[in-house]
């Protein structure tokens, strides 16, 4: 029997990258699953992915710092493929920058997509997981929530995912519903802020790489492997975890000890 043979699942910021990898992970271990994005166009691209697949999939575009439009369209997802059991909130948005740069309408902006923007996700959709007895959630979170590698607005607020990861793990345990948070490094996706970069310096990800003990950075696939395995009955008794997929890169300086420490 497929692991997920029996999950709905809801996977916002999915129109590309990770989010997309996430769905398509999902339906091919048995995962109906609704799909929701900024980018209508995108995710409507995810969605006949999943089809195409031989999946069940429903897309619709959406901006997750409305509440309104959010419990609409999470309405129109239970409409087409019934109860969502499995919550991945994955919508994220940088402007990069440092403390010195950053403007006061990003530092709002970047807040309320990778925060306020999960919250939200998680009050129109707790009450009925918690209606009908249990379910699963997985937020996005970052290893910039635990150190510093720039963005420091996305940081702060992938930081707040850990907390309130940690909030619906304690106070909804008791209604059956576990809540984790996966913690990625650099990934291999084409959003807009590595295409740029990739524009500046075609080595990019090969520079990168020698900071990962891994030797490589993360491809889409990584993080959603993670993600299918803690929204799974497999993680049945994990709840409040946040977990580095990272390469290994939390663990250790490889290049600085191999370039000053052992030297």
């Amino acid at each position: 029997m497929p692991r997920h043979d029996q999950t709905i699942a809801l996977v916002t910021g999915a129109a590309h990258g990770i989010g997309r990898a996430i769905a398509r992970h999902l339906s091919r271990e048995g995962a109906s699953v609704a799909v929701i994005d900024l980018d209508a166009e995108g995710v409507a691209e995810t969605a006949r992915l999943v089809q195409d697949e031989g999946g069940r999939a429903f897309a619709t575009g959406a901006d997750i710092t409305d509440m309104d439009v959010l419990t609409a369209a999470i309405d129109a997802c239970e409409a087409a493929l019934g109860p969502i059991t499995l919550l991945v909130n994955n919508a994220a948005f940088t402007d990069a920058g440092n403390l010195a740069g950053i403007g006061l309408e990003s530092w709002h902006r970047e807040i309320d997509v990778n925060l306020n923007g999960t919250y939200h996700c998680l009050r129109a959709v707790l009450p009925r997981m918690q209606a009908r007895g249990g379910g699963a959630v997985v937020n996005i979170s970052s290893v910039n929530a635990v150190r510093y590698f720039g963005n420091p607005a996305y940081s702060a607020a992938k930081a707040g995912l850990i907390n309130l990861t940690q909030s619906v793990a304690s106070e909804y345990g008791r209604h059956g519903i576990r809540c984790n948070a996966v913690l990625p490094g650099s990934v291999r996706t084409d959003n807009i802020t590595w295409t740029i970069r990739q524009q500046k310096d075609p080595q990019i990800f090969q520079k990168l790489a020698r900071w990962y003990p891994m030797g490589r950075v993360a491809e889409p696939e990584d993080i959603a492997k993670a993600v299918s395995f803690l929204g799974s009955d497999e993680a049945g008794y994990i709840t409040g975890v946040s977990l580095p997929v990272d390469g290994g890169l939390l663990a250790g300086m490889n290049v600085m000890i191999s370039e000053f420490i052992l030297e």
